[in-house]
C-alpha cells in the first residue's frame, strides 16, 4: 500500500477594490497581492488599471466602471467571482470632494455628484457583494476620514464620511449576526492626487493600506471594526 501525505490546499481570497487605479486604491491592491490575495481592480480609468495589472501579474484583473453606478459594480463582481472562484472581501474606497467649500458658497450640484460616489458608491458595493460575502464569511472594508470624526467648518465632504461612520458601524452589526465582518478606516491627510499640491510630510498611500491589510489578515475571530491614522504632528 502506498501512503501519501495529503497537503493542505491554500487558495487564494479574493479582494474587490473600488477607487483602484490610483492612491490608496493602487497601494492596497499591490499590498493585498504581495500578501497572496487576488485583486479586482475597479475604477474609471482603464488605461491605468491595466498599468496596475501589468505591475501586479496574473493575480490581478482590472474592471473598468463607474462606481456611482450599481449594475456597474455587480457586473464587475460577477465578472471577478467568476475568474477566481470567489470574492472573499471589498473595499469601498472610490470617493473625492468637492471643488468649493462651504454650504452657503458651495455649488449644490457638484454635492450631489460628490454624495453619489461616497455615498451611494459605497453603498451599492455593499449590497451587490453581500452574497458572495455571504458565502465566503467574508468582510467589507471602506475608506472613512478624519473629517469624518470631527466637525469642520463648512465641509459637505466632511458630512459624507460622518454617513460612511455611521453605516460602517450599523453594518458591522448587521454582518456580525453571520459571522462577517466590516472595517471603516479612517485617515488624515493622505499624500494623493485627492490634493493639488503634494504632501510628502502626511500620511503615504501605503500606511492606509497597511491597516487595511491588517483588518483583513485578522484571525476569523477579530473584527477590527476601525482604524484611525493620523500623521504625527
Amino acid at each position: 500500500m502506498i501512503e501519501t501525505d495529503l497537503q493542505e490546499i491554500i487558495v487564494a481570497k479574493t479582494l474587490f477594490i473600488t477607487g483602484a487605479s490610483s492612491g490608496i486604491g493602487a497601494a492596497t491592491a499591490k499590498a493585498a497581492a504581495a500578501a497572496g490575495w487576488n485583486v479586482g481592480l475597479f475604477a474609471r480609468s482603464e488605461d491605468k488599471l491595466n498599468a496596475l495589472v501589468a505591475e501586479i501579474g496574473a493575480q490581478a484583473i482590472a474592471l473598468p466602471g463607474d462606481a456611482t453606478s450599481y449594475e456597474a459594480q455587480k457586473n464587475a463582481l460577477d465578472k471577478l467571482a467568476a475568474k477566481f472562484g470567489s470574492v472573499d472581501a471589498v473595499f469601498a474606497n472610490a470617493g473625492r470632494g468637492t471643488s468649493q467649500g462651504g454650504t452657503e458658497k458651495g455649488d449644490p450640484e457638484d454635492w450631489k455628484a460628490m454624495v453619489d460616489l461616497n455615498v451611494m458608491g459605497a453603498l451599492y458595493t455593499a449590497h451587490a457583494a453581500m452574497p458572495y460575502l455571504r458565502k465566503t464569511t467574508g468582510q467589507y472594508v471602506v475608506t472613512g476620514s478624519a473629517a469624518g470624526r470631527r466637525h469642520i467648518k463648512g465641509s459637505i465632504y466632511g458630512a459624507t464620511k460622518f454617513f460612511i461612520h455611521g453605516f460602517a458601524g450599523n453594518l458591522a452589526d448587521e454582518m456580525a449576526e453571520w459571522g462577517g465582518r466590516c472595517m471603516v478606516v479612517s485617515p488624515g491627510m493622505v499624500n494623493t492626487a485627492f490634493f493639488d499640491e503634494a504632501k510628502p510630510d502626511k500620511l503615504q498611500p501605503d500606511d492606509v493600506a497597511s491597516a487595511v491589510m491588517h483588518a483583513l489578515e485578522a484571525p476569523a475571530h477579530v473584527a477590527v471594526r476601525e482604524i484611525h491614522l493620523m500623521p504625527v504632528g
